[in-house]
């Protein structure tokens, strides 16, 4: 009986302690719901033709979860973006930031790999 009781407050604890790290490990700001994204500075700064804002994830209005995105996009000659892998943030906004950034355009150049950061602001 002891045995039983102690594993299901272990399980609670655990919880508890997961909800905390989740909402702590984010950044939290006003009510904005917005996401908004730029390049990094850096060596290649290709200017941006035409920007598709990322879409802001309903578990992530539920969570009021905010943060910063980094992705690297590979940018082609013709400046359409050929892929997009995440560098850092919340997993919870890293697969709405490719899905946006995958769409933008850039001027064209020879082919070079842009960092992108995306921010996200609860509502």
């Amino acid at each position: 009986m002891y045995s039983k009781t102690l594993s299901q407050g272990t399980i609670m604890r655990t919880r508890y302690i997961l909800v905390l790290f989740l909402i702590s490990s984010t950044s939290l700001f006003g009510p904005a719901g917005k996401a908004l994204g730029q390049q990094a500075s850096g060596d290649n700064l290709r200017r941006i033709v035409r920007k598709v804002a990322p879409s802001y994830p309903d578990i992530a209005k539920r969570m009021n979860l905010g943060g910063t995105v980094r992705v690297t996009a590979v940018v082609a000659a013709d400046g359409d973006v050929k892929s997009v892998e995440p560098v850092g943030g919340s997993p919870v906004l890293i697969k709405a930031a490719e899905d946006a950034v995958i769409k933008w355009k850039f001027a064209p150049g020879a082919e070079s790999k842009e960092i992108v950061e995306l921010h996200f602001t609860p509502q």
